[in-house]
C-alpha cells in the first residue's frame, strides 16, 4: 500500500530541476488522449531521449504555417472525411516526419526544440 503524504506540512526543496535539452528523440509510442474537461483528443508521444532513463511525453510542435513559426499543440481534428486537417499542426508534422497516419510515428527520429514555457516540442521545420 502506498504511503500517505501530509502535503500540508512538506517544505521547498534546494535542488533544482534538471532540464532536458533540445536532442533527436524516437518515439517509442504515439497515442490520442482525451485532454480537459470537454475530452477534446491530442496526440501525445512517447519519446526516449538520449539523456533521460525513462521515457517522456511531447505533445506540441513548432510547425511553419503561412511563412510563420509557431509552437501548437497536436491536436486531432477531423474534417468532414475523417480524416486530418490538411493544414493543421498535426498534419504538417506527419508530413515532415514522413508518416501518412499516426500508427506510422513509432519508431521515428525527430529532432526537439525548446518552446517558450522551456517544454521539448518537436521541430518540423
Amino acid at each position: 500500500m502506498e504511503e500517505q503524504k501530509n502535503f500540508e506540512t512538506i517544505g521547498i526543496g534546494t535542488k533544482e530541476q534538471t532540464k532536458l535539452e533540445p536532442k533527436n528523440v524516437k518515439i517509442v509510442n504515439a497515442k490520442v488522449e482525451s485532454v480537459g474537461d470537454k475530452g477534446a483528443k491530442k496526440l501525445v508521444c512517447l519519446v526516449k531521449h538520449p539523456d533521460k532513463e525513462e521515457p517522456i511525453q511531447i505533445s506540441s510542435a513548432k510547425v511553419e504555417k503561412k511563412g510563420k513559426l509557431e509552437i501548437g499543440g497536436l491536436w486531432v481534428n477531423l474534417d468532414e472525411d475523417n480524416l486530418i486537417k490538411k493544414n493543421s499542426s498535426l498534419a504538417v508534422f506527419l508530413k515532415f516526419i514522413g508518416a501518412n497516419n499516426i500508427k506510422e510515428l513509432e519508431g521515428k527520429e525527430v529532432n526537439t526544440i525548446e518552446d517558450d514555457s522551456g517544454y521539448l516540442a518537436f521541430k518540423t521545420y
